[in-house]
């Protein structure tokens, strides 16, 4: 990217393309939020590259006045990987649902957040598949009643935080679409990151499974249901901040502050290079119909692929010279038949 970039407003962001999602669904404010932030941002769109796989949330791609990419299912994170190896100049998203992502595409998803590929992904998770007509996701909770599961989903649902958390993920973020404000601080704190950045969106499907976040999005429960994670502050939550967690046996639990005091809780640290504290709070919640954390989870620096990648090249040039192409096809191991 050049170092001077034209100004630009929300319009340049948007393209001329009919948006079409059911009307209600999450994925306006989500697409609204983004196209509000970039101008914030200072790139140009032709250094953007927005990359999704197939379902509703796929479509994005079309809606941004970027460059883009309409790939196959649960392939997004390939197709990025390869692009941000060739162009690590450019800005490269990623878009996709939670069927997208974690099911056909899980695999795709740990390898980009493990290797640490300079990505931002943004998964959007509404607990169900919606382009293809209300079946149970892998992030549907046990006893889902679908099309595709009549008697109730048997299934353990993923949660994707503590998902890639595991897959080592150097920064994992949570937030949700009732929120544009705290939508586009997670949006530009992983563009921010050096390496691969995961930020889940609580998504609404209001066709397939409407209110299926209202627990703790709806303004009315967010106070007692929502808690904000804050790099360096204790976490507590509550209309008078009265509730707060803390450690027990590895465990993360929520208290009455008063019952313990401030000085046992946890203080909220993203930067800690081991992910295990980090994990125990995406552990906190069984589900969003319990208080639930959302903001920055862990952000802590890695060694990014393209860089190390390029690096590693540029090593082995400088150690060989000149490569011969047809001395490596018959170098060892080789055989005649």
């Amino acid at each position: 990217m050049t170092d001077l970039q034209p100004t630009t407003t929300r319009k340049d962001w948007a393209t001329d393309q009919e948006v079409r999602w059911c009307p209600g669904c999450g994925d306006y404010s989500i697409l609204t939020a983004m196209q509000l932030m970039m101008p914030d941002l200072g790139v140009s769109r032709e250094d953007t590259v927005f990359i999704s796989g197939i379902g509703c949330a796929a479509r994005f791609p079309y809606y941004m006045n970027t460059y883009g990419i309409h790939s196959i299912h649960g392939r997004a994170p390939a197709f990025a990987t390869g692009l941000a190896l060739a162009r690590p100049e450019l800005s490269v998203w990623v878009v996709g649902g939670d069927g997208d992502m974690l099911s056909i595409g899980g695999n795709h998803l740990i390898h980009a957040l493990r290797r640490n590929v300079n990505v931002n992904i943004l998964l959007f998770n509404n607990m169900i598949y919606g382009l293809t007509k209300g079946q149970y996701s892998p992030t549907s909770e046990v006893g889902k009643v679908t099309k595709s599961s009549p008697y109730g989903s048997v299934d353990t649902p993923f949660n994707a935080v503590s998902v890639a958390l595991g897959a080592e993920a150097s920064f994992v973020a949570r937030t949700h679409d009732m929120d544009r404000k705290h939508m586009q601080e997670m949006f530009t704190r992983a563009w921010e990151h050096p390496g691969a950045s995961l930020v889940e969106v609580y998504q609404n499907c209001n066709v397939f499974n409407d209110g299926a976040f209202d627990t703790i999005s709806k303004r009315a429960n967010r106070d007692a249901n929502l808690i904000n994670l804050r790099h360096g502050e204790p976490i507590r939550f509550g209309a008078d901040h009265e509730r707060g967690v803390i450690l027990a046996d590895a465990e993360a639990v929520i208290v009455d502050v008063a019952d313990v005091g401030e000085e046992a809780l946890v203080v909220h640290d993203e930067t800690r290079p081991n992910p295990a504290v980090s994990f125990a709070l995406s552990r906190l919640a069984s589900g969003p119909t319990e208080p639930t954390p959302i903001g920055v989870f862990r952000a802590v620096e890695r060694q990014e692929y393209a860089s190390a990648n390029a690096a590693q090249l540029l090593e082995a040039q400088e150690r060989s010279g000149k490569g011969d192409l047809a001395a490596l096809l018959r170098s060892n191991p080789t055989w005649s038949v």
